[in-house]
């Protein structure tokens, strides 16, 4: 018997349907605790937040998004501190925990996370090449955060980050 492959819109939508299959699980904790979300976005400029609204009454638990592309943006928005992002640059754990934080703090969100990262093509050095993503979550009172190197185009970095985002988020909600 060979082996069945599946076509790359058969795959896509396998990736849809496990993006919505999380968004529903994450949108169902929050409820469950009437909590809010707060995204602050920086690469993914907004996907997260625009992935969460997707879902039909998704304001009852998604309070606001902060695309904070540039490093004044974090500073204004967010309250990161300009010298914490000279210090680490803007791609770091300190700023990624930061903004994670910033998030909560400049909303009436219980639950936030932050992703910041090098999408490329450009951008990208040897201590923080293409596909570098740090990401944060707030989640009782608890600030988590971790690195991932994502492969592959911009678009390709972007969607990875936006679904490692979500897929850490659930994990990181009490059932």
């Amino acid at each position: 018997m060979a082996p069945t492959s599946l076509s790359k819109s058969e795959l896509l939508e396998q990736e849809v349907q496990a993006l919505d299959a999380n968004l529903t699980q994450i949108s169902l904790r929050l409820l469950a605790r009437r909590h809010l979300l707060a995204t602050a976005e920086s690469c993914t400029g907004g996907m997260i937040a625009a992935a969460c609204t997707d879902l039909s009454g998704s304001s009852q638990w998604f309070e606001r998004g902060f695309v904070t592309y540039s490093n004044e943006a974090k500073a204004e928005m967010l309250g990161v501190t300009p010298g914490l992002i000279e210090q680490h640059g803007a791609v770091s754990e300190p700023v990624a925990r930061a903004m994670a934080d910033g998030a909560l703090a400049h909303s009436r969100a219980q639950v936030s996370l932050a992703v910041t990262g090098v999408a490329g093509p450009t951008g990208g050095t040897e201590a923080k090449p293409v596909g570098t993503v740090w990401f944060a979550w707030c989640v009782g009172g608890e600030t988590h955060s971790e690195m991932q190197h994502f492969a592959g185009d911009r678009a390709a970095v972007r969607t990875a980050t936006l679904r490692y985002a979500l897929k850490r988020l659930l994990s990181l909600l009490p059932a």
